[in-house]
């Protein structure tokens, strides 16, 4: 059952408990401290609980500015490993931008040994975090 750990005008951020499950689902496009801020309650949440698994609902988070994306892949994903990430998946519908966006995390997520996948559904990406349970 999934918990609402907070939900602001630009994402909600969840629990999913039996899948140790952090999700982001975006709502629109955020200004550079609310995207920041998502990411960092999420890791304030995984010092008490533990957050596997990462799921970010991109499909109408709009264009992610380069600063962003750097500060992503430079503090959000260390940050995130180090309290016990094993795991992310995106859910996006295709859009040529965001796969961009998506390619370029997938990079920088891969040398930090980091499976990520992308999915049409959040079904479907917990399908695939629950299969390394069995």
């Amino acid at each position: 059952m999934k918990q609402v750990i907070y939900d602001y005008d630009y994402a909600q951020i969840l629990y999913e408990p039996s899948v140790k499950l952090g999700i982001v689902v975006w709502k629109h496009k955020p200004e550079n401290a609310e995207y920041q801020n998502a990411f960092e309650v999420m890791i304030e949440y995984s010092k008490k609980h533990p957050v596997e698994n990462f799921l970010s609902d991109i499909r109408n988070q709009g264009v992610v500015s380069p600063d962003n994306r750097k500060w992503f892949e430079t503090v959000m994903i260390p940050k995130a490993i180090k309290n016990g990430l094993k795991r992310a998946a995106v859910i996006f519908d295709g859009n040529v931008f965001k796969k961009y966006y998506i390619n370029m995390i997938i990079q920088v997520i891969n040398k930090y040994g980091i499976p990520m996948k992308l999915f049409n559904t959040e079904e479907d990406a917990i399908i695939w975090f629950k299969s390394f349970n069995k």
